[in-house]
């Protein structure tokens, strides 16, 4: 169905005239119109979403979400054009020496903090609102690349996106005077004014709504991406960030922006919610087949360990703490497990020798050991995109 969903504003930027695209407000209008098999979908994505948090249980949550935070952030990092593997950003947290330029981690550990602040603000109750998302998004940019982009304030200037200036762009957003407003109507329509909204169908709209607005110089695909598990997580959906859907909109980037447009262009909601539905049910069901490998794997190791009798206990010990840290250099294992250095070392060594670690560095001095097999489970998808 053709509807309009905004209007052009002619404005002088740069000393040429453009046209600048204003969203209406959500909901769409008129109303969605969802077919039989749109609310199949639907009722498919509410059951994966339904196993997903069936499965968390089977893991310890809060190890699950730290690393699926860190997979979303390394995946819709990447989206942006950032070169950092799930890898390099753990490496980088063990202090270790990433792969990439360090501009390219430090944007994911951004990603992350961005994430954790967001959750940790909606969990004690803060709203999802207009100083939360500015609050997040001065986070986004405390480190790496974009730091002297207004950080945690709505833009002051004309932005666009694709082309070298406004007046050859593939799509310039609000005039900045349109901005606030703008924003305000999406705070509300997040709040459920003027009408109730369905979670899922609320962060779908929410995340087309966001891109068009586009209301910082920078990080505004990864602000839109990270509101999506802020929604799903503060209306009750998620128990935690545990659906890591920039995988999908990675593996269908061209789809993914194409549908994004063509809401603007067309008013073509139906398509860009079948899109996103469909997103949402395929990376549920991902994360809960990793869940479960993760689940196998740890219970298989844990057997061996447990085998090894005179050692079992310190093997068992530097296991526990490879499940939470999959990277982890020797003294970070000796300090967290309360052994002795030398025996964090040894143990280390023998578990590398028995398959389940690997040595990364080749050195001597400040070595650092990943578990393999785990790494390899929560690395799918996660390789970097060609530029």
């Amino acid at each position: 169905m053709r509807r309009t969903t905004g209007h052009y504003a002619t404005d002088s930027v740069t000393g040429e005239t453009v046209r600048a695209f204003i969203p209406d407000p959500l909901p769409p209008d008129p109303p969605l119109e969802l077919q039989a098999e749109d609310q199949d979908l639907l009722e498919r994505t509410n059951r994966a979403l339904g196993e997903l948090v069936g499965a968390i249980p089977v893991l310890d949550i809060p190890l699950l979400t730290y690393m699926y935070v860190r997979k979303e952030a390394v995946l819709s990092s990447q989206i942006e054009g950032t070169q950092s593997s799930l890898a390099d950003l753990l490496l980088h947290e063990t202090e270790g020496n990433p792969g990439v330029p360090i501009d390219d981690v430090e944007e994911v550990v951004a990603y992350v903090s961005a994430m954790e602040e967001g959750l940790r603000r909606i969990q004690d109750g803060f709203p999802i609102s207009n100083r939360l998302i500015r609050d997040i998004h001065r986070t986004l940019l405390s480190t790496g690349r974009g730091r002297e982009k207004q950080p945690g304030e709505f833009r002051r200037s004309q932005n666009w996106i694709g082309g070298t200036r406004p007046g050859n762009a593939h799509y310039v957003p609000p005039p900045p005077e349109k901005v606030e407003d703008c924003m305000s109507e999406l705070e509300r329509f997040i709040h459920d004014m003027p009408k109730r909204t369905s979670p899922i169908l609320k962060s779908a709209l929410t995340h087309v709504q966001f891109e068009s607005i586009h209301p910082f110089l920078d990080g505004n695909g990864r602000i839109g991406r990270l509101l999506t598990t802020l929604i799903l997580c503060s209306e009750g959906v998620l128990p935690g960030p545990v659906l890591y859907l920039s995988l999908y909109f990675k593996q269908n980037r061209a789809r993914y922006y194409a549908l994004l447009d063509q809401v603007r262009t067309d008013g073509d909601w139906e398509s860009w919610v079948r899109f996103f539905l469909q997103g949402v049910s395929e990376t549920s069901l991902k994360a809960v087949a990793a869940a479960n490998e993760i689940r196998t794997l740890i219970a298989r190791d844990q057997e061996r360990l447990s085998a090894l009798k005179r050692v079992s206990g310190s093997s068992l010990s530097i296991h526990r703490i490879l499940c939470a840290s999959p990277i982890l250099s020797i003294r970070e294992a000796a300090e967290k497990s309360g052994l002795a250095f030398q025996t964090a070392m040894t143990t280390l060594d023998r578990l590398t020798g028995i398959g389940i670690t690997r040595e990364l560095t080749g050195r001597q001095r400040d070595r650092r050991y990943a578990y393999s097999a785990y790494l390899e489970i929560l690395n799918s998808g996660t390789e970097p995109l060609n530029a």
